[in-house]
């Protein structure tokens, strides 16, 4: 193992569904859409869905609207 990594930084951070919903400023509706559709993982421990809040971080960065991409809205 990298001498720089440590079980700290390993250690991951799980939030719930209404965590992330909140974060993302979604219902939990959406969310669960998200999941189902294959846009976000989550995990299921027992009856709890966490999310690991990396995993978030990365979904967030797939929303980006790129620049230019919404001409089509603007009217002249």
């Amino acid at each position: 193992m990298d001498e720089g990594l440590t079980t700290s930084n390993l250690r991951v951070k799980w939030m719930s569904s209404n965590e992330a919903a909140e974060r993302l400023g979604v219902t939990t509706a959406t969310l669960y859409r998200f999941i189902d559709e294959g846009r976000l993982p989550a995990y299921r421990m027992g009856r709890v869905i966490r999310l690991k809040e990396s995993e978030l971080e990365d979904f967030e960065r797939t929303c980006r609207i790129e620049p230019g991409s919404l001409s089509h809205l603007i009217q002249e």
